[in-house]
Formats: C-alpha cells, sequence, structure tokens
C-alpha cells in the first residue's frame, strides 16, 4: 500500500499523505490495466494532458510518445484521471479527519488505500462522519451499549432482566424497556456501520432486486406520457438507460412513484423469503441466530429492524444514485455519438445555397448566402396560411434564385416545413424550365438550434444590423454548406441529438459534449483565413481568446501567408502555435506544406520524403502519388517514428483530405404530409434524426419522428444502434403502427417485415412473433439499402419512395417493443 502504520511514531503528514509519485503510480497503473494498455503509455499521455497539451494534439502529433493512443482512448484516460484524482484527494480527506479523531488503526488504513471507487470509500468513512446526534449516541452516552455487547455474547440471557441492570432515572433510562430500546437503536445503526456487509448486501440487492412503479392516484390523465410505466418493474441492473432517466422524471414530476424491493417478483410468499434471506444475513453478520435462547428473539427482531428500517433504506438511495449515474454515462455517450454524427455530416461544399425558414402567419425569412457563406440577400414570403401570397412567394424566389446562381435550396424543417416543400419544389420545377442548365437541388435540414443562434450575441457579432428572425434563414442555408463550421457556434445541448438531456449533470454533458467538438473539428482541419472565432475557438491551443485576436489580425493584416505567421498574434506563443498549427490550412499560401495536416515541426521531414520521390513541396496541393512507393522505416530517426512517418506519407499523397462523407439527399414521399397520412405497409425513405440506446428517429417529412427500435434495426443481435446507423443517414423504411393520438410512428428498416392492421384497432402486428432483438436467431442480417454499416453511403440519385402495402400476416412483437422502450426523445 502506502507505507506502514505506526500512530506512535510516524507524523500526520507521513501517515496522510504518501508520495505524490507512488500515488501517480497507482492512478497510471489502474488506467492501463481498465484501458488494456502499457502503463509506460498511460504515463506519458499523463504527463502530456497536465503539460497542457490538447487531446486531438497528441492523438495525432505525439503518437509516439504514447504508443498510438487514439482520441477515443484518450478521452476515456482523461476522464478515468479526473475521476481517480477526485477520489484520491477524497481519500486523504477521509483519512485525516479520521486521523484528527484518532480512530485511524492499520486495518482501516488499508481497507480506505484499497477502496476503488466513491461509494466504497463512503461506507469506510460512514461512521466517522460527523453528523447530527443519533438515537444510538444517546444510548451509548447512557451506557447502554455494554447490555448489548453482553446480550450478542450471551444470548441465553432474558433481556428484560439484562437490562434491569442498565436502569437510571439520570441517564434518561428510566425503564428495562427503555434500556433494550437504547441498545437496539446501538446494534441497527452497528450493522448499518458495516462497510463489508453494506457492501455485500448493495451487490445482491443490485442484481437480485427489483424497481417497481406505480401511477399516483388521480395522476393518470396528467402522466399520460408516462403510461409505459403505470405498472412496471425489472431488476436494477438490467435497466437501460432511457427507461432509468423515464422513471426518474416520471416520479420527479409527481405521476409516478418508484419503490426498490429485494426480489424480482410479485408473488408475496416469495417475496417474503427474499426479504427473510437479507435479514438472515444481517444476523449473520452480528453472530445471531435463532436457537431457542431467551435472547434470540430479540435479537433477531433487532436484525430485521436492521434492515428494515436502516441498511434498506440507505441502499435504496445508493441504487438510485448508481442508476441514475450509469444510465446518464449511457445518456452522455450516446448523445456524444450522435453529436460527431452530426458534426461530421457531409458537406454539400461551396455552393451559392438558399436558405428558408419556415413560417405560417410570421411568413417565411429567406437568406441567400454565396460559396464562401456571405450573406448576399434577404427577405420574407407569406406563401401560407393566413396571407397566402403563394405566387408572389415563388416569383421573389425565382428572382433570387436566378441572379444569385443558386445551387442549393435548405429548408428548415420546423413548422410549415413540408408546405415549403412543396413551394421549394416549384422553384425547381420553374428554374428546370426557364433554365435548363441551372441545377438546383433542394433539401430539408435540421433548424435545431436556429434560434439560440439568431439571438446570440455571436450571431449579432456576424450579421449585425440584421433581424434576428432572418439570421435562423442564415444558419439554416449555411449548415448546408458545411454542417461542422455552422454546428460549433450553438451551444450542443441545443442540436436536439440528446436522450433525456435536460435530467443529466449539466458539467458532465458539457464536458463530453465540448471534447466531441474538438475532436471533430480537428479531425477534419480549419482554413485560417476563412474560420469564424466560433470555428478557430476550437482548434487545439486555441480558445475564445485567441480566436478573437487571429481574426483582429486577419481584418488588420489580411489573410495568413504562412502559418509561422500565427506567431505575430497577440498572446499566441510558441506553446500554443506548437498546439493548433498542424489543425489550421492555408490554400496557396507561400508555404505549400501549409494546406497540408503536416505539422511545421516536420516540414523538414516531408521535404526529404519528397525528395527521395523526386517531388518538390509545390507539386503537393494535387497530391504526389509517387509518396505511396516510400518505405517509411528508412525515414524512422531519433525525433521522427514509424507512426509519423506512415502520417506524413499519407498526407503526402492527398493533403488536406476531409474525413467527412460525401454528399447525398432523401426525398419525401409526395402527399405524405402528416401523422395521420401515414398508413401500415408504406415504405418510405427518411433521415436518421437522433440515435438513442433503445433504437433510432426517423425524419420522414410528417413532423413527428418514427421510431426504429433497436429490435427492429437488423434481423441480427444489435447491441450498439450506432453500430448500424448514424445521425443524417439516409435510409428507407417500412412503416409498422401509427398512433396519432400518442403521436408515435413504429417503424422497421427490415423492408421484408410484413404487417396488417388488426380489425377494428388500427394497430400493426408484426410476423414471426420475434422475440426481443433476435439474439441467437441464427438469421442473417438483411440490412436494407443505404441503412447499415459503420459509414455513410457514397453520394448517388435520391430514390423516389414509394407508398406499398406489404402482405397481411400476424404480429405484435414491435408494437409491444415500442411501448416497452420508453418515452423515446
Amino acid at each position: 500500500m502506502w507505507g506502514r502504520i505506526d500512530p506512535v511514531t510516524d507524523s500526520a503528514a507521513a501517515l496522510i499523505r504518501p508520495d505524490a509519485a507512488t500515488i501517480e503510480t497507482r492512478i497510471a497503473t489502474a488506467i492501463a490495466a481498465e484501458l488494456g494498455v502499457r502503463v509506460a503509455q498511460v504515463r506519458a499521455a499523463i504527463g502530456l494532458l497536465d503539460d497542457g497539451a490538447s487531446v486531438p494534439f497528441i492523438a495525432r502529433y505525439r503518437k509516439e510518445a504514447t504508443g498510438t493512443l487514439d482520441d477515443t482512448a484518450l478521452r476515456d484516460l482523461e476522464e478515468r484521471l479526473r475521476y481517480l484524482r477526485e477520489l484520491q484527494a477524497r481519500r486523504l480527506a477521509v483519512l485525516e479527519t479520521i486521523h484528527g479523531l484518532g480512530k485511524l488503526t492499520a486495518v482501516l488504513r488499508s481497507a480506505i488505500d484499497a477502496a476503488a471507487t466513491k461509494s466504497e470509500l463512503e461506507d469506510l468513512y460512514l461512521p466517522y462522519k460527523s453528523t447530527r446526534k443519533t438515537k444510538a449516541d444517546a444510548a451509548r452516552e447512557a451506557g447502554l451499549e455494554p447490555l448489548l455487547d453482553v446480550l450478542l455474547a450471551n444470548p441465553a440471557l432474558t433481556p428484560g432482566v439484562a437490562a434491569d441492570a442498565y436502569v437510571s432515572a439520570a441517564k434518561g433510562v428510566p425503564s428495562p424497556d427503555d434500556a433494550l430500546a437504547g441498545a437496539r437503536a446501538i446494534l441497527i445503526e452497528r450493522a448499518g456501520q458495516d462497510a463489508a456487509l453494506v457492501g455485500e448486501l448493495r451487490e445482491r440487492l443490485w442484481k437480485t432486486g427489483r424497481l417497481g412503479s406505480k401511477v399516483k392516484t388521480g395522476k393518470t390523465a396528467e402522466g399520460e406520457k408516462f403510461k409505459d410505466y403505470f405498472d412496471f418493474s425489472q431488476p436494477p441492473h438490467t435497466l437501460p438507460s432511457h427507461r432509468v432517466l423515464a422513471l426518474l422524471r416520471g416520479e420527479k414530476e409527481g405521476v409516478l412513484t418508484l419503490d426498490l424491493a429485494e426480489a424480482n417478483t410479485r408473488d408475496a410468499d416469495a417475496h417474503a423469503q427474499a426479504r427473510a434471506a437479507y435479514e438472515n444475513a444481517v444476523a449473520h453478520s452480528l453472530g445471531i441466530s435463532e436457537s431457542g435462547r431467551a435472547a434470540d428473539t430479540w435479537l433477531m427482531t433487532s436484525a430485521r429492524l436492521a434492515w428494515r428500517t436502516r441498511i434498506l433504506t440507505r441502499l435504496s438511495v445508493d441504487l438510485r444514485v448508481r442508476m441514475f449515474q450509469r444510465a446518464e454515462e449511457e445518456s452522455v455517450r450516446v448523445f456524444a455519438a450522435n453529436l460527431r454524427d452530426v458534426l461530421l455530416a457531409a458537406p454539400a461544399g461551396n455552393k451559392a445555397t438558399l436558405g428558408l425558414d419556415p413560417g405560417l402567419r410570421t411568413g417565411t425569412k429567406v437568406a441567400v448566402v454565396d460559396g464562401t457563406g456571405k450573406v448576399v440577400a434577404t427577405d420574407t414570403i407569406y406563401p401560407h396560411a393566413p396571407a397566402k401570397r403563394w405566387n408572389e412567394a415563388l416569383a421573389t424566389l425565382h428572382a433570387l434564385a436566378l441572379k444569385h446562381q443558386v445551387e442549393l435550396v435548405a429548408i428548415g424543417n420546423g413548422t410549415a416545413s413540408r408546405e415549403t416543400d412543396k413551394l421549394a419544389a416549384e422553384l425547381l420545377a420553374e428554374l428546370k424550365h426557364s433554365n435548363p442548365k441551372m441545377k438546383v437541388t433542394k433539401l430539408v435540414v435540421s433548424e435545431a438550434g436556429a434560434s439560440v443562434y439568431s439571438a446570440s450575441a455571436l450571431a449579432s457579432a456576424e450579421l449585425p444590423g440584421m433581424d434576428v428572425s432572418l439570421r435562423g434563414a442564415v444558419s439554416i442555408a449555411r449548415r448546408l454548406q458545411d454542417p461542422l463550421a455552422e454546428l460549433v457556434k450553438i451551444d450542443p445541448q441545443s442540436i436536439g441529438v440528446g436522450q433525456y438531456q435536460h435530467d443529466l449533470t449539466p458539467a458532465k454533458l458539457e464536458r463530453s459534449l465540448d471534447a466531441v467538438v474538438e475532436d471533430c473539428v480537428n479531425a477534419v482541419g480549419v482554413d485560417l483565413n476563412m474560420a469564424s472565432p466560433a470555428l478557430l475557438s476550437r482548434v487545439a491551443g486555441v480558445g475564445p481568446l485567441l480566436s478573437e485576436n487571429i481574426v483582429a489580425h486577419r481584418n488588420q493584416h489580411g489573410p495568413f501567408s504562412k502559418r509561422r505567421d500565427l506567431l505575430k498574434v497577440a498572446r499566441l506563443g510558441p506553446k500554443a502555435f506548437e498546439q493548433c498549427a498542424g489543425f489550421l490550412r492555408i490554400t496557396g499560401g507561400s508555404e505549400p506544406l501549409d494546406a497540408s495536416s503536416v505539422h511545421p515541426e516536420a516540414y523538414g521531414l516531408a521535404r526529404k520524403i519528397l525528395t527521395s520521390v523526386g517531388a518538390q513541396a509545390a507539386e503537393i496541393s494535387g497530391g504526389v502519388g509517387a509518396a505511396a512507393s516510400v518505405n517509411p522505416g528508412e525515414f524512422v530517426d531519433g525525433s521522427f517514428g514509424l507512426p509519423t512517418v506512415k502520417d506524413i506519407v499519407a498526407e503526402l499523397q492527398k493533403p488536406g483530405r476531409d474525413p467527412r462523407p460525401r454528399f447525398e439527399t432523401a426525398t419525401f414521399a409526395e402527399g405524405i404530409e402528416k401523422i395521420t397520412d401515414l398508413r401500415p405497409g408504406m415504405i418510405l425513405e427518411g433521415v436518421v434524426s437522433n440515435v438513442a440506446a433503445f433504437g433510432a428517429f426517423v425524419d420522414i417529412g410528417v413532423h413527428q419522428d418514427g421510431l426504429v427500435h433497436v429490435s427492429a434495426l437488423s434481423n441480427s443481435f444489435v447491441s450498439d444502434p450506432h453500430a448500424v446507423v448514424k445521425s443524417g443517414q439516409v435510409v428507407r423504411v417500412l412503416v409498422l403502427e401509427v398512433e396519432p393520438e400518442r403521436k408515435r410512428i413504429s417503424l422497421t428498416l427490415r423492408l421484408d417485415d410484413q404487417v396488417t392492421s388488426a380489425p377494428g384497432t388500427g394497430r400493426t402486428r408484426e410476423a414471426g412473433e420475434r422475440k426481443g432483438n433476435d439474439a441467437g436467431s441464427g438469421k442473417s442480417a438483411r440490412t436494407p439499402p443505404r441503412a447499415g454499416g459503420q459509414s455513410r453511403p457514397s453520394a448517388q440519385p435520391a430514390r423516389q419512395p414509394r407508398a406499398a402495402t406489404a402482405p397481411p400476416s400476424a404480429n405484435t412483437a414491435m408494437a409491444e417493443a415500442l411501448r416497452r422502450a420508453g418515452l423515446g426523445k
């Protein structure tokens, strides 16, 4: 552990605070074991992080130091490092407190040293916490602890007779019954402070207990959205994250009551047996047994009360916290994965774009941006009710499209989106007729967060003097051109791809999402002479202050001609330059290598590689294919290892390559505009709008996303929906069930599933009575076109979706799976 314990000779400092190097070694060893890597790799990563290096920089430019740990592993390492250091700080505080009380023994010290979690540490600290005076404390002051000890040591004694000796009016013990009550309070507290016992029972309850929920009286109508949990139960350790968060939200809103029981059964006899097992475990830990002796009944009753009134109550709180923390971790992971997919969605590119922010009474806001994202025109049109100036609106859009040679039309997916989509369709038809050479594409894009951006200080600075309502149309147009560049301006929590995000710990969620944004921005790279302050602030080593300084320098002195000029920016020193330089690109500058991801520190090596294949740095703009013939091992030296050389060789072949997929579009079905237009059996094209732990939501153009439950993503078992679909992916889905009154749409990616409406119910039945997620079915996956795989399909012409009714069959599994899935968004 951390050294010997000798309270007599050791000073408090030496006793409590071990050597810092020992602590860091222990932490590094623990993290290495968790990640399955070498301790040396973890030590190197920790050293770089502590020195101020960012995760993207370490992952890209310090591979030799960390043994090629990628950004995912580094983020996990960073999070665990934070947790273990917090645990260590708390450990020291606990040790100091207990040592100050004069109660720190060698055994206790060893147990505290060995505590691997905050929960274990708090179990050990519980008996020493400074709390309000308890009944057990009062009983001890009245001298009743020896009474308990004598009864435990000799259960043959009659409790009432033994208690007579402890009656004392002066000590507040007027009768034998009062003495026994005090002794019982001490026993109950003693059992509740037994860390080993509590830890064992906590794990047993976690695995074999049951969390149940009931609707509160009179809350049925008000809590309709929690209907699935009006009479619900499931073992705590099997509860998926979305159900835990739904249950806790239902309780918070006063609709549900939650109860943690000892057994995963509602059978009274079975539950009584399970409770007895817990009570017997408490009794056994105290050395109590039912053997017919005079004190046995009193002692067993005390053990039962210790379980029911003390330990079970505490564990109910502990396990609720544990369920929430586990659900929170999963929800944050899902949110982060969705955010990554959205930020790394295919950019439409530098094309003139017409942005439409749909509206009814207040009109549809219009903005045209050129290929660089500069606003060149704005307007407001009123094609819809109540104004219904359709032709006038169409003429306005036609004139703007011609004047600015628009290539893309971006339509927000909010209110009046489908009506505006019709208007855009007419616009495209007119343009095709009058100007056949114009190739214009229309797309419906998510407008989540556009209103947040519109009212922000950043929008005011970027678009001064522009009406707030028009800024949303600008954002919609720009996010089609380059989702990453535009969405970094918006709080990640406002992008609309989370799961119960408002129920999560804000700091934890913000930290995770900020890391995703940082990783995405640096993976793609940033044009130093075009990027906004918001985008630059996410570059490794830059931040908000330096991003503003970079833009101010650019505005004052003109475009940067080379990366080294960054050192002339106010407050941007060598350390920041080292971190950010490789992620900032300059196209057409005085140094050709500045357009690549090669770090300036490796320019000499890059030129050496180019020379070996008879090429010059000026040639890399189109890629140096000959670099593929290079043997990277020949260029390894004391400064650069094999991983870095390989990266440089790959970069020279395709400099500045964008890791994002190619751009593609989806087409919504004509005539399918609202949820009541849907019928089971229709096959439609849509876009994945969100991926949750229980499945994926798909926008099919009816203002209400449909759910593809995890069991309907594939015919083979799916443990993680992200392995099959990603946010922004174009998919074809089959409609299984429609519940307009609950605004629920059940979909499947298995296009050969057969559906029919049950007579008189409008409900769907699914073929084959599939169980759960088809685990172990032995069937091969039949992934529909454009729906599966780890990456988005390559660009191809959008298919025209069809609405077809599949052959009838008898199925209920999907509908039940949907209801069991929880509340969805």
